[in-house]
């Protein structure tokens, strides 16, 4: 009977879900209530939690409850720290949780909600979780080795080297954007600044408590944690009383640009029981709470979306970014469906902390599919808002220029309807806020609002958005840096052995260093130049993003190979085959499209043109620096596709040689040692 019964449930679940996304693709002409997305996504979400993820981990992966993980056989209590599973998981979804579930689909809105909402439910479930699950496996059972070491353990060293080249060139463009969008959303915002800079002695008192106080006590830890972080928020909102502690918190883009850069430091150098895992379970909690809090407004209030299913900007004449529909919706929207970001987190941090490998699906398969869920609010937050509004926001531009290019486009709005929101806000102007974040700011504090009267709710809920937003974000930041810091150490061992991954503090400072200043420099640059730095490099992060999670699945589907799984092998090349249709279309549209509102090389050369027409010296200036960005762009989004293709090569040689029988199939995982052994 109870068999049954979950049957019958499991069966009433799907077709619930099967309604609720056929409503959401297919219902025309009338507004779709959002709770039918609210309702398919938990449906997907459960769904493949419990039938899909539970097949991948008993058929394909096989994990061994009885195998010692790494940081049992290696823990040194800097980097290998046995940590309790929760804490794993929150430090694990913190640190993949940065601004691309909020900032992707909010952008994507463009081409209407449907294109997103299928992407982040089908690209999670199906290629993500697996993506993010198959790296920390393979990491896992090779002692936590980074990406990079494990293309050149398990394909060949020439491999290796490229892919320890590019993913370490990389990371450093992904964290200098992400920097830079801390420092933007933080300036001049006390209570910001102030609730991001308690989670820090928080997070060490949390971290020294676990260590050495009470280390069996989490739950009162994480009640002291978060009691500490909800003061905080609720604290700095009064800030405005104390005009001496506001002044003071009261800073500029160059000095954030230098705090982030030693908290990144600090980050990366401290042992990871201090500061690092401890913050990122602190953040977990405010990120995961305050998105459960939005679905709660979403269930009361059952908004309408209010942008179309699917808009005319698919033709790739939009008006927030230019692009058609394919490639760049799955280009734009990365975290929340796939990222290859997230398989550095997979092959750095988490892997040295687990304690069990029965924790590999909560944290690699679970955590990304909370990320889905995170990804779909931002999507409904951008689409509930007025249309008008949304591409207003969007577009940088005169007042009056910009409502009449949204409104002529057939989204009607007017300059006085945005002038009363900035007001309502507390802004001087709403128009030209581009990047996606004051867009999700405002859907969310729309939505909250609701639940609060008053003349400064919708103000104080877009604040709050948007340092929740930064705090978002931070947490990228710093387990980024260390793993940049693991792959900077597998770097210089090809050098000398003393600065490899020896676990010694010469080793793990000299990296440091040399990590957080490359990305300090671009982001420093961009602060202080606005078309220089890393700002030059923003075009390309989207690209770059995604061309990581094309080389983890091609490492991935090498290893199911060795492994004797190949009949399995779809799991990760249907991924992997999609993935690169779309990286490699975007990279070739990006370099080469005659339209110079997308092609770097077309773009180029109109500003030349421009340049050969006259102009004065300070615009002739800015225009040499702009056209010379376009030619780094175009040659550096070149270099990482033609090395992601090398590596793919490699690795298709390799799958042809063990499936042949030509090349004996050699794992190089770690040795077996017992759990119960350590």
């Amino acid at each position: 009977m109870k068999k049954l019964l979950k049957i019958i449930f499991w069966v009433s679940l799907s077709l619930i879900g099967a309604v609720s996304l056929a409503i959401v693709a297919f219902k025309r002409g009338e507004p779709v209530n959002a709770l039918w997305l609210v309702t398919a996504s938990v449906c997907v979400f459960a769904i493949s939690y419990r039938f899909y993820s539970k097949w991948l981990f008993t058929k394909v992966f096989v994990l061994d409850l009885k195998r010692a993980t790494p940081s049992c056989v290696k823990e040194d209590g800097k980097d290998y720290v046995k940590t309790n599973s929760w804490i794993v998981f929150g430090h694990h979804f913190a640190a993949i949780a940065g601004p691309g579930p909020l900032v992707g689909p909010v952008l994507a809105a463009q081409f209407g909600y449907l294109p997103g909402a299928l992407w982040i439910l089908v690209g999670a479930a199906l290629g993500g979780a697996v993506h993010d699950s198959m790296i920390l496996f393979c990491s896992m059972r090779r002692n936590g080795k980074s990406l990079g070491q494990m293309v050149k353990e398990e394909i060949n060293s020439f491999a290796g080297m490229i892919a320890l080249i590019g993913i370490i060139s990389i990371l450093i463009i992904l964290i200098a954007v992400l920097a830079l969008v801390v420092v933007k959303a933080l300036a001049e915002s006390p209570w910001g600044v102030f609730t991001i800079a308690m989670t820090i002695p928080i997070a060490l008192i949390m971290g020294g408590a676990l260590r050495y106080v009470c280390p069996k006590r989490v739950g009162y830890v994480t009640a002291f944690g978060v009691a500490g972080l909800l003061l905080s928020v609720y604290l700095g909102q009064y800030l405005t009383h104390f005009p001496a502690i506001e002044r003071m918190l009261m800073l500029d883009g160059k000095f954030l640009a230098i705090a982030i850069i030693v908290y990144g430091f600090a980050a990366s150098a401290l042992p990871i029981w201090l500061l690092l895992a401890p913050r990122d379970y602190l953040s977990t909690f405010m990120k995961i709470g305050t998105v459960i809090f939005l679905a709660v407004a979403v269930l009361a209030i059952a908004p309408q979306m209010q942008m179309p299913a699917i808009t005319k900007f698919i033709d790739g004449t939009g008006l927030v970014f230019a692009g058609p529909v394919f490639p760049f919706c799955f280009i734009t929207i990365a975290c929340g469906a796939i990222s290859g970001f997230h398989a550095l987190i997979s092959s750095g941090t988490t892997p040295k902390m687990i304690t069990s490998e029965k924790c590999v699906r909560t944290i690699g398969y679970g955590g990304m599919i909370v990320e889905m869920m995170v990804a779909i609010m931002a999507l409904i937050a951008a689409s509930t808002m007025k249309p008008g509004v949304y591409f207003s926001i969007n577009m940088k531009g005169e007042a009056a220029a910009v409502v009449k290019k949204a409104s002529d486009a057939g989204f009607p709005v007017t300059e006085q309807e945005m002038k009363a929101l900035a007001e309502t806000l507390g802004e001087k102007t709403m128009i030209g806020r581009t990047g996606g974040a004051p867009t999700f700011a405002v859907g969310m504090a729309e939505m909250l609002s609701k639940f609060f009267s008053g003349s400064t709710a919708m103000a104080l809920w877009y604040h709050f958005a948007i340092m929740f937003e930064a705090l978002f974000i931070l947490t990228t930041i710093d387990a980024g840096t260390r793993v940049g810091r693991f792959l900077m150490q597998d770097l210089l061992g090809q050098i000398t052995p003393m600065l490899g991954q020896n676990g010694t503090h010469l080793s793990s400072i000299t990296s440091s260093l040399i990590f957080c200043g490359a990305w300090g420099w671009f982001l420093i640059q961009g602060v202080i130049d606005p078309l220089g730095g890393i700002n030059s490099l923003w075009p390309i992060f989207g690209i770059a993003n995604q061309l990581l999670a094309v080389i983890a699945l091609s490492l991935g589907t090498t290893i199911l190979i060795k492994m004797g799984k190949a009949r399995y092998i779809w799991v990760t090349l249907l991924p992997l085959v999609w993935l690169s249709a779309v990286t490699m279309t975007a990279g070739f549209m990006k370099i080469f499209s005659a339209s110079p509102k997308l092609g770097f090389l077309s773009n180029a050369k109109e500003i030349s043109d421009k340049i050969a027409g006259g102009g004065t010296t300070k615009q002739i200036l800015e225009w040499e620096t702009l056209m010379f960005n376009n030619y780094v762009n175009a040659a550096v989004s070149a270099i990482f596709m033609i090395l992601v293709v090398l590596i793919v090569c490699a690795c298709v040689r390799e799958w042809y040689l063990l499936l042949s029988k030509k090349k004996l199939p050699v794992l190089h995982e770690s040795p077996y040692v017992e759990l119960e052994t350590v």
